[in-house]
């Protein structure tokens, strides 16, 4: 299981070094979560915050943009040029925003493609574009704000989408994102996630190192 803490649960006075340590505790990834106040209601940065942790960290770190935003494909060049080596969008702008397209511009930069679904949103939103990507991200929160509690119905999701990547060949990988500790790890697994997005269980847990060890 990979585990990717996400950086919105730092100590912001000191982003670069808190990056830093959660690799030093053992994170596979980092999730940086990209908010613009309107697609979600929080703010919280943007490219050139994710420029300077990308020039932080080791030029090995897996940098994975999760873009909570209106306008992605408006945005996408900035976070490319970031550094970014996944960035995520969500099925939820489709219709204002060309998805395949924005999809095929992440590919077409050398960078790995993400789509992102709500807990309200049927997974079947997701389906036609699986051919496509390289990460589904399966929200167990309502985005906008860290530190919310698991929805555990989102789980079966998962498994969709696992059963469908088992059946059809596909080789996206399923990240999930909210409200996940080392209670949840389990039932995350059991669906099928590769992947667990944890933010205040690792960057405030006594012992990040443990705290991850205990997801994985």
């Amino acid at each position: 299981m990979l585990i990717a803490p996400s950086v919105l649960a730092c100590d912001f006075r000191r982003i670069g070094d808190e990056a830093v340590r959660a690799l030093e505790a053992g994170a596979d990834w980092l999730h940086l979560d990209v908010m613009d106040g309107s697609f979600v209601d929080n703010i919280s940065f943007g490219p050139d915050i994710c420029a300077a942790i990308r020039a932080a960290v080791p030029a090995s770190a897996f940098l994975d943009a999760h873009l909570m935003i209106d306008a992605p494909d408006h945005y996408l060049p900035r976070f490319v040029k970031a550094g970014m080596d996944m960035i995520t969008i969500h099925v939820e702008r489709e219709g204002a925003v060309d998805v395949h397209a924005t999809l095929a511009a992440i590919r077409a930069a050398g960078v790995k493609a993400g789509l992102a679904v709500n807990p309200a949103t049927p997974v079947e939103r997701v389906l036609p574009y699986l051919d496509e990507l390289d990460m589904v991200l399966v929200m167990s929160v309502v985005p906008g704000f860290g530190g919310q509690s698991f929805m555990g119905e989102v789980l079966e999701k998962v498994r969709v989408l696992d059963g469908r990547r088992r059946a059809e060949g596909h080789r996206f990988i399923i990240q999930m994102d909210g409200g996940i500790g080392p209670a949840q790890a389990p039932l995350c697994r059991e669906a099928g996630a590769d992947c667990l997005v944890a933010g205040s269980s690792t960057f405030r847990a006594p012992d990040m190192a443990a705290a991850i060890r205990s997801m994985r």
